[in-house]
């Protein structure tokens, strides 16, 4: 299969990386997904990396499979915050198969990893056939606008270390340890509020032995605790991506 894929990414990186690790991919019929392989285009995706920006043409939709992007909105002065986050189960550039080719909103790379990209007219033309494709990616898109609502409610309404502890679970739903590569400006600028405020919470979940912080490099210790830690929103988010992602298993 790797020979069919047009990549940057060396023979050996094709190995370790492919397009099966993406949940939605991965539950696409033999025949749709064979539709698709050879316009699939593995990438890496450095950390930081701007996919998207505020009212740029989209012109590919990006399936995450070791990855991990922040999807942000940006204020006229600057200021933004993020509105979810997107992983191996899911994919960036819902606008594409939603009505637009505009975003107002970015799409950063917020944990390095690779991905693979589809031509957008590609995706149009697969959706169209209104066929399995398209069921996976309105299932997918109802789950991601649960999770941007939960989003706005949680920063609306609760603690930033209730919020902080959401974001970490989320985070680490999406990666194979429990270890995350990630400054308190990184954390700060996802939850849109000021590194202090993410200082003081992130060393009130250290001193509680949930985590370790040192040096960018977060390490969840209790993830039980955690889980006691944060707000319900974490739950609500997870039980409708666990509603997704059983639903992709199951076809």
């Amino acid at each position: 299969m790797s020979a069919m894929l047009k990549s940057p990414m060396s023979t050996l990186q094709n190995a370790l990386h492919n397009p099966l690790q993406n949940h939605l991919l991965a539950a696409l019929p033999a025949d749709d997904f064979a539709r698709l392989v050879a316009h699939l285009e593995g990438v890496p995706m450095p950390l930081g990396e701007a996919l998207y920006e505020p009212g740029s043409q989209l012109r590919h939709a990006y399936f995450p499979t070791t990855a991990i992007v922040s999807l942000h909105y940006v204020t006229e002065s600057g200021a933004s915050a993020e509105t979810a986050g997107v992983g191996n189960e899911g994919v960036v550039g819902v606008s594409l198969f939603m009505g637009g080719d505009t975003t107002c909103s970015s799409a950063v790379v917020q944990t390095a990893g690779y991905g693979y990209r589809l031509d957008r007219h590609v995706l149009k033309a697969e959706f169209e056939r209104a066929g399995a494709l398209q069921r996976l990616l309105l299932r997918y898109a109802q789950a991601l606008m649960t999770q941007m609502a939960q989003t706005a409610v949680c920063n609306r309404h609760h603690s930033l270390e209730q919020q902080l502890c959401r974001w970490l679970l989320l985070t680490l739903d999406r990666l194979p340890t429990r270890e995350l590569t990630m400054t308190q400006e990184l954390v700060a600028g996802m939850l849109g509020v000021r590194r202090e405020g993410v200082t003081e919470a992130a060393g009130k979940l250290q001193r509680a032995g949930l985590i370790s912080y040192r040096r960018g490099h977060i390490s969840v210790i209790d993830r039980k605790g955690l889980e006691a830690q944060t707000c319900e929103c974490y739950g609500v988010v997870k039980k409708e991506m666990n509603r997704l992602l059983n639903d992709v298993r199951q076809r």
